[in-house]
């Protein structure tokens, strides 16, 4: 059995620790894989690096073939406001190249492929629930959740269409160590935050970053993924993965200095951005594909600090 897994970054990463724990191989599908990031990630673990581009079709159906692929793991796509400051190339990514995988999956015959979405694909502009089932309303207007939610659209209609396996999971904010080159402004900020602990010096945290958000640890990301891969077809399509708790910045900066006591911050001037009110409601998760988080916010710093500190930075 092997997964392809398009996209060699945090996410990706976390499903093939997963993965290749209960002996499934892994193959990653990635315009410039960063073989010295999967190996600090992974190991010594041998895994296979395709250089593709999920926005070309005839190389991700080569890459499923001659790895013979029975499950894709979507990780691939453009965050955040990165997908503004580059829309037409950044919408190409997201929602061709998930119209390219599904296909794939189809022509190839792929048995399961499983999506990560994300929690930007709900309408915040309404008035939002305290706690936010799957059935909220999507798209918020902005390219980044609008281009999820297309995503969503699509492979729903293919599935139907088609009839392969889909499994779908929408992430609070991942953080974990990692290089964020395709956006994640949370995951980024709390990275310059382990990094600037680590170095002794203040973190540099971007004016937009400094509201209250839902964090979830990379590696109970990577658990949600696998539960996602291996579970027999659950009754819905769409999960959420977070931990329910909201973490406001001055809570992130006292949870900072348990591990680094004269930890500091230095605000970049800019616009501030706007504190979230509601967490994620992982019930049908637990309920569906019997995965719950395991870190609570100061276990995953103590693991995230630790890897750093032994491994290396990404």
């Amino acid at each position: 059995m092997t997964t392809l897994i398009t996209g060699a970054g945090l996410v990706g990463t976390a499903f093939a620790q997963k993965a290749l724990a209960r002996g499934e191989g892994v193959v990653f599908f990635d315009p410039e894989p960063r073989a010295d990031f999967i190996r600090l990630k992974l190991g010594d673990a041998k895994v296979p690096l395709v250089r593709g581009d999920v926005r070309s079709l005839p190389d991700l159906i080569a890459a499923i073939q001659d790895h013979k692929a029975t499950t894709v793991v979507h990780s691939a796509g453009i965050i955040g406001s990165k997908v503004d400051d580059m829309m037409y190339a950044a919408l190409q990514i997201n929602v061709q190249g998930t119209i390219n995988v599904a296909e794939a999956v189809r022509l190839t015959g792929v048995k399961r492929l499983v999506h990560i979405s994300t929690f930007g694909v709900y309408d915040m502009r309404r008035d939002v629930p305290k706690v936010m089932g799957e059935d909220f309303h999507r798209g918020h207007g902005r390219a980044y959740g609008n281009s999820k939610v297309a995503k969503e659209l699509l492979l729903e209609a293919y599935r139907a269409k088609y009839g392969f396996e889909l499994v779908g999971v929408r992430p609070a904010n991942v953080i974990g160590n990692g290089h964020f080159w395709s956006g994640s402004g949370g995951g980024g900020k709390v990275h310059e935050m382990v990094l600037a602990g680590l170095d002794g010096r203040p973190a540099r945290i971007p004016s937009n970053q400094m509201m209250a958000n839902e964090y979830i640890y990379s590696k109970d990301i990577g658990g949600i993924l696998d539960a996602a891969a291996t579970a027999p077809q659950p009754k819905q399509l769409w999960f959420n993965a977070g931990t329910g708790i909201l973490t406001s910045h001055e809570e992130m900066v006292a949870a900072f200095k348990k591990f680094f006591p004269n930890f500091s911050c230095e605000v970049l001037p800019g616009k501030t951005g706007s504190s979230r009110d509601s967490v994620l409601d992982i019930s049908a998760a637990r309920e569906q594909l019997g995965w719950m988080p395991e870190y609570d916010l100061e276990k995953a710093l103590a693991d995230y600090i630790e890897e750093v500190r032994s491994r290396g930075r990404a």
